[in-house]
């Protein structure tokens, strides 16, 4: 066991990571305070741009390399590899417990400038461990223009012993400054075996179960997590792929449009019942709030209320529109199986399950009908990204699914 082991089909990144890691257990050895000074090599830098595929991993490979980095293991002194996942700098970094390593997750649509001017603030502050102090920064994408310059001063003028991991879905969705001052890392789309082997080694998944939910969830590791373990995921991915087959008449393509738009409601309504609420009473609970006050708040505490409520909307809306965007996702892997089965592919399809429902769509009409149907969802997926009003564009594209 070691930290790498969550990171599935992905040995080139690992390879790329442990030699980094070595470099940096150099580093620290010698005394010095660069990430990258003589001695170290090219393996090791202050700033790393992890991008990939959705579900390929960037944010396990940045935190098993964090752990890698502040690795404490009695085996380094025999030769060992930095990230044993046994020692207290794994065991905690994993844990998110660790003083040295912050690691910053963004639930709403941006990531404001003030949250950046605090991290860089804090990266500026020597390692209490003596070894690295790591900022990793999930969704490194959703920072706003004002965020992204200055994030640019934290890793143009890196603080001694200070590690940058940025996340983000590809190397476009980072400012031109930022990422040419960062060490490119590329993850690759996990290949369905390897995330299937994973399912039934690491969650006990029957294998049957895993394979499908591997193939199903094309290469996205948490998405076929969910499917695995969750029977109302598995229902919802059902719902979604009746769609082809009932968009028939405009009424049930406007009925279809709702559906996929209540659900996403849903799912953010849920959340909020779950976290909002508990985030508020956490909340009162830091300005001492309590019954018996006379109906007075602690000073402080309203504005403060109001702006945990400005990023609970700011979530509910991520929400909606990542529920809608794992649906488009799935319609758009049950088209590409059905122009795969028009154009005579023999091989194995990524919704195998349902094999019966795509053999009676490909067998009514053309192959250019079903290029012009991955069109329609593509274009709902941009007016998404838009701000277009969600059922008006899920609306739009469902009629096209029965126009095309």
């Amino acid at each position: 066991m070691s930290v790498w082991d969550d990171l599935v089909g992905q040995e080139r990144v690992v390879e790329q990571l442990t030699a980094a890691a070595l470099a940096a257990r150099g580093v620290v050895a010698a005394g010095r305070q660069d990430a990258a000074g003589p001695g170290a090599g090219s393996a090791m830098t202050h700033a790393w741009l992890f991008t990939g595929p959705p579900g390929s991993g960037q944010a396990t490979a940045a935190r098993a390399f964090a752990a890698a980095l502040q690795c404490t293991s009695p085996d380094l002194e025999l030769g060992g590899t930095p990230g044993c996942g046994f020692c207290d700098g794994c065991h905690t970094v994993l844990a998110g417990s660790h003083a040295d390593v912050k690691t910053v997750r963004n639930d709403g649509l941006s990531i404001p400038v003030r949250d950046m001017r605090e991290l860089v603030l804090r990266a500026s502050s020597y390692p209490t461990g003596g070894r690295w102090s790591v900022i990793l920064l999930d969704d490194a994408h959703r920072l706003t223009e004002q965020a992204a310059n200055a994030l640019l001063k934290g890793v143009e003028e890196p603080s001694p012993r200070t590690v940058w991991l940025l996340c983000a879905p590809s190397v476009q969705d980072v400012l031109p400054t930022i990422r040419s001052r960062c060490r490119l890392l590329v993850l690759r789309t996990p290949p369905a075996p390897a995330v299937a082997d994973m399912l039934v080694r690491r969650d006990g998944v029957d294998p049957a179960l895993a394979e499908t939910a591997a193939r199903a969830s094309q290469g996205d590791l948490e998405r076929a997590r969910r499917l695995a373990l969750d029977e109302k995921v598995r229902a919802r991915r059902a719902e979604v792929l009746r769609i082809p087959l009932e968009v028939s008449d405009v009424g049930a393509c406007l009925a279809a449009a709702q559906r996929l738009v209540d659900t996403a409601k849903q799912d953010a309504e849920q959340l909020a019942e779950t976290r909002d609420v508990k985030e508020t009473d956490d909340l009162k609970a830091v300005y001492g709030a309590a019954e018996g006050l006379g109906g007075r708040a602690p000073r402080g505490m309203a504005g403060a209320i109001k702006e945990l409520e400005k990023r609970q909307k700011s979530r509910a809306t991520r929400t909606r529109r990542e529920t809608l965007g794992v649906a488009l996702l799935e319609l758009l892997g049950f088209y590409r199986d059905v122009l795969a089965l028009q154009l005579g592919s023999t091989g194995e399809l990524a919704n195998e399950d349902q094999r019966a429902a795509l053999q009676r769509v490909a067998s009514a009409g053309p192959a250019e009908s079903t290029l012009r149907r991955i069109e329609a969802v593509l274009a709902c997926r941009t007016a998404l990204d838009r701000n277009v009003d969600p059922l008006l564009a899920v609306e739009a594209m469902t009629l096209a699914l029965r126009a095309g």
